[in-house]
């Protein structure tokens, strides 16, 4: 769609109607949108025309060293618009999210409000009904005002959002069940408002007790340590090198259940399952007790401690430093073999040169080999739908000119900042 969208404004049509790149029509999204859009189709179709052999000019054409090159730099430079056009995207988009969390929030209240007033046909109208309409009410009054205070970040989902820019499923997790205990105890507290009896009082204030809600507040306190552990345990990963992390242009629900890299991810897909299965289950233990803390039995309890346990060992067994484990000369079909010399493209076989989520142009071109005391830039080589180099197991290079004959030191640095180890090589003349 990209492509073709791309071809219609080379032929002089209208495919973006009046809003395009620079649009200053304020909040306005169509602008950075179609912007966006118009990047990323112009790249795909220099990257495959490149990978196809065709727009090279004819003073490198002669020359493959020159020629790769070149396609590097240009490739380079359209990647790094797509990716400014991505930001100024994800910002805008990010910008407008809080008006549809607010949106959300109340749409649930409608919801809550028509199940109450289907379940009350026959049943009457109760105050446990009301108390949990008004506790509805309040919760959504205040996620709405927090929303806009932060509708820059997004709005309600301000505070699972993570420093690099995507959904953390520990926040999002604490967060859930810290709304259902909030909302949980505001019914109590209408209900202890409204109630004339002094029994009926003392019963719910009996409701209060830990022994009545013992379940919920254990699995309260786990899941909200578990979500301030894991950001220590990501930030020292990270800065220890053991994990590399990119920053995503805007968040995403699929974050939830993913890794960096989209793919889904065991640990996180169980913990968002039982948890969510458990709050159902709380959920209608509130609604058939609005007298008490829902009763969470110790067996529901524990599977969900067990599912926050293997979350975290998840989080501990992810990610990894890059590593090179040899370095060769590259020979091409033809050439003879012989030593390393200047001039000579070098072959890094490792892994994780590429950490998750970096797979898009402009991140593969900021990765760079040190060779000795200069740092090469890796180039990009282009196929059809995707790069040939760089790749998370193999880099290819160039040895230049400016290393000195002798034994040096290799080094890869990653987009994400990561070093691996060095590996000493042989140059000669």
């Amino acid at each position: 769609m990209a492509v073709q969208e791309a071809r219609q404004g080379a032929d002089g049509g209208e495919p973006y109607g009046a809003h395009e790149g620079g649009c200053t029509c304020g909040d306005c999204p169509h602008g950075a949108r179609a912007g966006h859009r118009r990047a990323v189709a112009e790249f795909l179709l220099m990257r495959d025309g490149f990978a196809a052999g065709q727009g090279l000019p004819a003073a490198v054409a002669h020359s493959a060293s020159a020629s790769r090159q070149w396609v590097s730099e240009e490739l380079t430079q359209s990647a790094e618009a797509v990716a400014g056009r991505g930001r100024a995207e994800g910002a805008a988009w990010l910008a407008r999210l809080w008006r549809r969390t607010a949106y959300a929030v109340w749409a649930a209240v409608v919801v809550l409000l028509l199940v109450q007033a289907l379940t009350a046909i026959g049943a009457g109208w109760t105050a446990a009904r009301t108390a949990g309409l008004v506790a509805a009410l309040v919760v959504a009054g205040s996620l709405t005002a927090a929303s806009w205070f932060h509708r820059a970040r997004g709005g309600v989902l301000a505070p699972v959002i993570g420093e690099d820019n995507r959904l953390s499923t520990s926040r999002a997790v604490a967060v859930a069940w810290m709304l259902f205990v909030a909302y949980a105890v505001l019914v109590l507290v209408g209900r202890l408002a409204a109630a004339s009896d002094g029994r009926e009082r003392d019963a719910l204030l009996s409701g209060l007790e830990l022994a009545r809600g013992a379940g919920v507040v254990t699995v309260l306190a786990v899941v909200c340590g578990i979500a301030v552990l894991v950001r220590r345990v990501v930030g020292l990963r990270v800065l220890g090198q053991r994990l590399q992390k990119v920053r995503a242009d805007r968040p995403r629900a699929a974050d939830l259940l993913t890794d960096d890299s989209g793919r889904g991810t065991f640990a996180d897909i169980q913990y968002v399952v039982i948890g969510t299965v458990a709050l159902l289950f709380a959920g209608v233990r509130l609604a058939r007790r609005p007298d008490q803390l829902p009763d969470l039995p110790w067996g529901l309890a524990v599977v969900v401690l067990v599912s926050a346990a293997t979350y975290v060992a998840g989080k501990y067994a992810e990610g990894g430093r890059p590593v090179i484990l040899s370095v060769v000369r590259s020979r091409e079909a033809g050439d003879l073999d012989g030593p390393i010399r200047t001039g000579d493209d070098i072959e890094i076989r490792g892994a994780g040169f590429v950490p998750p989520g970096a797979q898009r142009a402009d991140r593969l071109s900021r990765m760079v080999v040190r060779i000795g005391p200069v740092n090469v830039h890796v180039p990009l080589v282009p196929v059809a739908g995707g790069f040939r180099n760089p790749t998370d197991e193999v880099l290819t290079v160039p040895v230049p000119a400016d290393v000195e004959p002798g034994r040096v030191e290799v080094q890869v640095v990653t987009a994400a900042g990561a070093e691996t180890n060095r590996y000493a090589i042989d140059v000669t003349d």
